[in-house]
């Protein structure tokens, strides 16, 4: 069976004490789930992980393993050779032939040396490499700071060579902190914040409120396809879609008109916290971000806060729209979020919303409207999708 090779660098991972074969472990699964269809085999070192993977999985699948899980700083596909000087001189001419440096500009020979017991210095092995680039591309010229070709050698175990790392997305492995649920609309906001978690290690599943027919099949096809594009960098996951045209229609003849959005709010946190209960999840995740709306001064979200006896993580709150734009361009979910399929909050929103709510009063409004069995019927009715970390949605039978 004919494999290639990949380098994974850890980052975060490394400054960890005790526990850093659990990360470690973690991540090495996590990236060996993606990875499943194909016989791959991993061995370990200090700082880095091998890849030793079935050829028949094809470059763009690899990277796509890489890029999307958390735990990773950088990749690269790289040659492995033994610690022999003429040997690794001939494994780099042969590398730099097959990737083709570009015929013009620079280059840089960047050599690390693990192993203090090898012969030579990585200055005289960065010399000695960099003969052999020119030899092979004489026109090339050397730059140490900003080079347009770049020769990474490792010399550990055995001799580890590479052109060109890619950047990988850093942070934790998911999975290391635990389970929490992503309340997802169809906004830009809420795919970055569950992005956000995932990258300090959260597992989630996501619940979406549906008030059909006042939010089109549309809007929930746009959700299912922003929940499939952050489920590579979530290893996976659930959306729960929860019927809520009945509970809408409920508050909004139940209570006072400037008053809805919070308790739609309310309402969709006690849902949420049902279904974190009925899942193993010990945390909410929304994607509020601090007085960006009406609904989310200080005031709104305290009161929202006092509607659940679970904690609610809110990874945006210091964020401004920019920065949220910026990485949602990032992680491929901007153009799905900008789609003009409204979701259930937007169209029931009252023109003047309540900004500074008064914990108490409000939750004697909330008593007042009594809608809890109706929120225990829409936990019933709620519909589940289930998407595979390459992003693909299970089909059901």
């Amino acid at each position: 069976m004919e494999t290639k090779l990949y380098l994974v660098r850890l980052g975060e991972i490394s400054l960890k004490g005790l526990n850093r074969p659990f990360f470690e472990k973690k991540l090495k699964n996590n990236i060996k789930l993606k990875l499943r269809p194909f016989h791959n085999v991993v061995t370990k070192q200090k700082g880095r992980l091998y890849f030793e993977i079935d050829s028949a999985c094809s470059d763009e699948q690899c990277e796509l393993a890489f890029s999307t899980t958390f735990g990773i700083v950088g990749y690269a596909k790289c040659v492995k050779c033994k610690k022999d000087v003429e040997l690794i001189k001939e494994t780099t001419r042969q590398l730099i032939r097959d990737y083709k440096f570009s015929e013009t500009g620079t280059f840089k020979v960047q050599a690390k040396r693990s192993d203090k017991n090898f012969e030579m210095s990585s200055y005289d092995l960065s010399c000695e490499l960099a003969k052999i680039i020119h030899e092979e591309y004489p026109n090339l010229t050397v730059d140490l700071k900003n080079p347009d070709n770049v020769l990474h050698i490792e010399i550990r175990n055995k001799a580890y060579i590479y052109t060109s790392e890619k950047k990988g997305p850093n942070g934790l492995p998911v999975t290391t902190a635990g389970k929490g649920m992503l309340l997802l609309s169809g906004g830009i906001d809420s795919p970055v914040a569950g992005y956000k978690m995932a990258a300090r290690g959260l597992k989630m599943e996501c619940i979406y409120f549906h008030a059909y027919p006042y939010t089109s099949d549309k809007a929930l096809e746009k959700v299912k396809v922003l929940a499939s594009k952050i489920a590579p960098f979530l290893q996976g996951t659930r959306l729960h879609v929860v019927p809520f045209t009945e509970q809408q229609l409920w508050i909004k003849s139940h209570s006072n008109i400037d008053e809805t959005t919070l308790m739609f709010r309310a309402c969709m946190m006690k849902v949420a916290t049902m279904l974190a209960k009925k899942n193993n999840a010990t945390c909410l995740v929304t994607g509020e971000a601090l007085s960006q709306v009406a609904s989310q001064t200080l005031d709104s979200m305290a009161f929202t806060d006092s509607t659940t006896d679970m904690l609610i993580i809110r990874p945006l709150v210091g964020m401004n729209k920019e920065e949220i734009m910026k990485t949602a361009e990032e992680i491929d979910t901007y153009k799905t979020s900008i789609l003009p399929y409204e979701d259930c909050c937007v169209i029931f929103s009252p023109k003047h919303p309540l900004t500074r709510p008064i914990i108490e009063v409000e939750t004697q409004h909330y008593e007042e409207m009594q809608i809890d069995d109706l929120l225990v019927k829409a936990v019933e009715e709620t519909e589940t999708y289930d998407f595979y970390s390459s992003g693909k949605e299970s089909i059901k039978d």
